[in-house]
């Protein structure tokens, strides 16, 4: 008799990084850079619509985080997850546990005349996916997903082709 197996395991990453930041303006800033470097180191030059993608989305996760997510004297982690066949998870966690997202039909209901409010518009309009995870008992984790262009060229030859 044969046997299907199927799986239910998330694909194996095949690249990974984290990294925790002070909970500032600069912080958020920084995630943004390392989050474009990261992905420069793995084949995805700076000026691909991957990285710029994830530089914009980095920037309003970890915005949110400094902002909404903030408690005095804890940081906040960036973390990047590539995994087959090419997608790209970013995930923002912070210590603000009991703070949720506002709910879909909330998302752009900031004032016209209002500076902020819009960002997770931004996130539910390039993602392919998005959502909160607080399967851990401290943090509270916001994570999108993107579909990443084709490498050109591995990290060494995207190296070897800069003029």
């Amino acid at each position: 008799m044969n046997h299907e197996t199927v799986s239910t395991e998330l694909p194996v990453p095949t690249h990974r990084f984290t990294v925790r930041l002070s909970a500032t303006r600069r912080g958020a800033r920084l995630a943004r850079r390392l989050a474009t470097q990261q992905l420069d180191a793995w084949g995805w030059p700076y000026d691909s619509d991957s990285s710029r993608t994830a530089a914009l989305l980095t920037a309003e996760l970890a915005a949110n985080a400094i902002t909404h997510g903030r408690v005095p004297g804890r940081d906040f982690r960036l973390g990047l997850t590539v995994t087959p066949p090419g997608t790209l998870r970013i995930e923002v966690s912070d210590a603000r546990r009991d703070r949720g997202l506002p709910a879909p039909a909330e998302l752009g209901a900031a004032p016209l005349d209002s500076e902020g409010g819009r960002g997770l518009l931004l996130v539910d309009a390039l993602a392919v996916d998005w959502g909160i995870d607080r399967s851990d008992p401290v943090l509270k984790t916001v994570w999108c997903s993107i579909a990443l262009d084709a490498r050109p060229f591995s990290p060494v030859e995207c190296r070897r082709h800069v003029v």
